[in-house]
């Protein structure tokens, strides 16, 4: 794969090593979003087909995406929190159970285990990153193996660590989880778009990702996969557009009893949405089009060698076993300020992020090698 910045409308005095925070926006969705704005100075050229059309387009192109049976399995959701919210509803209690999350996970996927804890006399079982560095990717997921056990209602995980880029291996942990009879629920929102993610291997029960990240899509927009243990469940609010024969709009007052089929239930409102629909329809066509596993050897091939640069500087990272080459963490040495250096890097126009104690770098297809060259001039 070659560069894409070609793609974006990026300022070539900027080097934006920051997609973990915000995508930039791709052409091609810009001009979706534009037109879907100006679509409504003229009402009368909507029809109700227009409140399915890109909808559906979007639950095939992200079924595609994570290799789903169907789009059937595919929901439209505002943000990751409100698809957990789904997933809490929906679990059944265990007083005296636990609930398994790593340590310095992102909040929407901790905050509803800690309100479902609460009120089913549960336990949440943080497993905190090991504080010894060596092995330490390795050890952290070791550590999470074996705090499932009998008890485990959920685990509760997502594919990269937020904050450094950890892997975790989702297959080993799912497996273990299954064993138990817990609920394994993911969110993807830090590496589905960049790194390859298939259900059919990971068998989640549901896996929940925000759209304005690696997904190249609007905010606003998330979207998730649910699978068959929660597919008939109960969803968050009751809108019309989840009913069945919700398409006759002359009969919507022939209230239906019956949900439409599969995860359409889970749906929410308005999520027709005529801007951020068109918007993420052209957004996950172009990912398709670029492939997750192209995405995530063109960032390794252009971070490799300043990855080697730094470590000579006395940086760490992560093992690249363990490393995700999208997002990855950068830990300073013990006499490097943290202050200082994002004072400079901003000085410099470098965008990165400090999320826990690393400094978080991510690039993507519209950066280069000479991108990551200006952060080593700027650290070193």
């Amino acid at each position: 794969m070659n560069c894409q910045k070609h793609l974006f409308d990026l300022d070539d005095n900027h080097h934006y090593l920051n997609c973990a925070f915000l995508s930039p926006l791709l052409k091609s969705v810009e001009e979706a979003g534009i037109s879907g704005v100006q679509s409504k100075k003229r009402p009368w050229e909507v029809t109700p087909n227009h409140f399915f059309e890109d909808s559906e387009r979007v639950r095939s192109l992200f079924a595609k995406l994570v290799h789903a049976d169907s789009p059937e399995s595919v929901a439209i959701l505002p943000a990751v929190s409100y698809g957990m919210g789904i997933v809490a509803k929906n679990l059944p209690a265990k007083k005296g159970g636990n609930v398994v999350v790593a340590g310095d996970q992102f909040p929407s996927n901790v905050y509803p285990w800690m309100r479902f804890c609460e009120e089913n006399d549960c336990e949440l079982k943080i497993v905190e990153a090991p504080k010894q560095f060596e092995n330490r990717g390795k050890v952290w997921n070791e550590q999470i193996l074996e705090a499932i056990d009998s008890q485990t209602v959920l685990v509760a995980m997502a594919n990269v660590h937020w904050t450094d880029g950890t892997l975790f291996d989702l297959e080993e942990i799912g497996k273990v989880a299954r064993s138990h009879d817990a609920f394994f629920v993911i969110d993807g929102t830090q590496s589905v778009g960049a790194l390859p993610f298939d259900v059919q291997k990971v068998q989640p029960d549901a896996l929940i990702c925000a759209g304005y990240k690696w997904l190249m899509g609007p905010y606003g927009t998330a979207l998730g996969y649910f699978g068959p243990r929660l597919m008939n469940g109960i969803p968050l609010e009751e809108g019309w557009i989840a009913r069945k024969n919700s398409r006759d709009f002359a009969g919507l007052v022939d209230y239906e009893e019956e949900y439409e089929s599969g995860a359409r239930r889970f749906d929410v409102g308005q999520r027709s949405n005529f801007i951020n629909m068109p918007m993420m329809v052209k957004a996950l066509e172009q990912i398709l089009e670029w492939n997750p596993a192209e995405i995530q050897n063109y960032c390794r091939e252009i971070s490799r060698d300043s990855i080697l640069k730094l470590k000579e500087h006395g940086f760490r990272f992560e093992e690249e076993a363990y490393r995700a080459s999208h997002l990855f963490g950068i830990y300073l040495p013990d006499s490097a300020s943290k202050e200082e250096i994002r004072e400079k890097l901003a000085r410099q126009n470098i965008h990165v992020s400090v999320r826990g104690s690393a400094i978080r770098v991510s690039p993507n297809v519209y950066n280069t090698r000479e991108d990551l060259e200006k952060l080593v001039e700027a650290l070193a």
